[in-house]
């Protein structure tokens, strides 16, 4: 832990921006064993729960609220272990239930410039494990003078400006939640809503599970930005419907109506279209034939303002399923890439597929995408000594509780 500092204890961490989002990475040896003393430590650095995180290095929005905790890992299959953190906003909680693909791209320059792996000069391959899912992610960072490379020519949507390219590959990550690419083992399932509407629904895990639904269902076009969705209550009570009856049939919650509770995250909800003109959030024009379909994705019950990294993995994977969603929506335009028109523009998912026999009658060879990351800073956070003294109270309280000689883990 750290050490103290007047009436505050620091703490080291790294404010990297990873792809689209942005966190504080974390030696794991810093931070307390994961349970309630570590989420509280979490949440007091971040400032949450406060809709500004005002007092805290939190951004007030879910892709500026977010943590990455990394440690070199004993797996023969790995060179460092990563949990994701997704550190709630207004509400009082820290989410573990899935991983980040904009903040998992950080996770390599990290492990490099903290001294975790082997360097190799131009390019330096790191294999992560992601606590989260279980799975391994392998990241291609470019290397200079022995520290990640920043500077770089990969332009990414939503990010300003130019970076090195860093290329992650994900195809071990199908099923990663449920165990499966099609955990009801249908390219389709029917969702019948409260109305009495039945619509189309995909639900595919690779990467992060969603579920896919055509945007006309949900009365609009599919070119949406923010202010149009997450300024329209009815669309969102409708979001929030038809995702809670999904997580259900995910097996990721019991109670359509309790998801928020339940399964906050997870899955995430992704609204399809058809290629169309549209106007992103810059203001710049984006063109239909650059496009395989436009996704707004729902996040938190708020349209995410690009598009997930793990989301872009599991709409390239959806793509390749035939009849699904994605699949009937898409223009499929090139057989190596699957292109995502969302708020902030167009990018690209890399996605090499070939048919098998068995189901799900498909098997990834590239599923992943490119990204770039940059180190803000790397600083000292603090939070107030006295932070884990009710903590403790509280324990205390509980383990008096408890039958004696039984041992309960924090």
């Amino acid at each position: 832990m750290g050490s103290t500092f007047g009436e505050q204890t620091r703490i080291r961490c790294v404010l990297a921006r990873g792809g689209t989002s942005k966190g504080l990475y974390f030696h794991a040896e810093d931070l307390p064993n994961p349970g309630p003393k570590r989420d509280a430590l979490l949440q007091r650095l971040m400032g949450s729960p406060d809709v500004l995180e005002i007092d805290g290095l939190g951004g007030s929005r879910a892709i500026t609220s977010k943590v990455a905790i990394v440690s070199r890992s004993q797996r023969n299959d790995a060179d460092v272990d990563y949990t994701f953190a997704q550190v709630e906003i207004d509400r009082d909680g820290v989410i573990y239930s899935g991983n980040c693909g904009n903040i998992s791209s950080g996770v390599g320059p990290f492990a490099i410039d903290e001294g975790l792996v082997d360097v190799t000069e131009g390019n330096t391959r790191v294999r992560i494990f992601n606590t989260n899912t279980n799975a391994v992610i392998v990241a291609d960072v470019p290397v200079k003078i022995g520290k990640s490379k920043v500077e770089g020519d990969f332009t990414v949507p939503g990010v300003p400006g130019k970076g090195a390219e860093i290329v992650m590959n994900w195809s071990g990550t199908v099923g990663a939640k449920t165990g499966s690419l099609l955990p009801t083992g249908n390219p389709i399932d029917k969702i019948k809503l409260e109305s009495g509407k039945e619509i189309e629904a995909s639900l595919v895990d690779a990467a992060n599970p969603l579920v896919f639904v055509n945007a006309e269902d949900f009365g609009i076009s599919g070119s949406e930005l923010v202010d149009d969705i997450d300024g329209n209550q009815k669309l969102l009570d409708l979001v929030r419907e038809a995702r809670g009856k999904a997580a259900v049939l995910f097996g990721m919650c019991k109670d359509w109506s309790k998801v928020d509770q339940e399964s906050p995250g997870l899955p995430m909800l992704a609204l399809i279209a058809p290629s169309k003109d549209y106007k992103a959030l810059n203001g710049q024009n984006m063109d239909a034939s650059q496009m395989d379909a436009r996704v707004r994705v729902i996040f938190m019950n708020k349209l995410h303002e690009s598009v997930p990294g793990t989301g872009s993995i599991c709409i390239a994977a959806a793509s390749r399923v035939k009849d699904s969603v994605v699949y009937k929506a898409s223009a499929k335009r090139d057989p190596d890439n699957f292109l995502i028109g969302h708020p902030s523009g167009i990018t690209p998912a890399k996605v090499k597929a070939r048919e098998t026999k068995e189901h799900p009658f498909i098997v990834f060879d590239v599923l992943g995408f490119s990204r770039t990351s940059r180190r803000l800073m790397d600083c000292n956070a603090y939070y107030p000594t006295g932070l884990f003294d009710k903590l403790d109270a509280r324990t205390d309280v509980d383990r008096q509780k408890q039958t004696p000689g039984v041992i309960h883990e924090e």
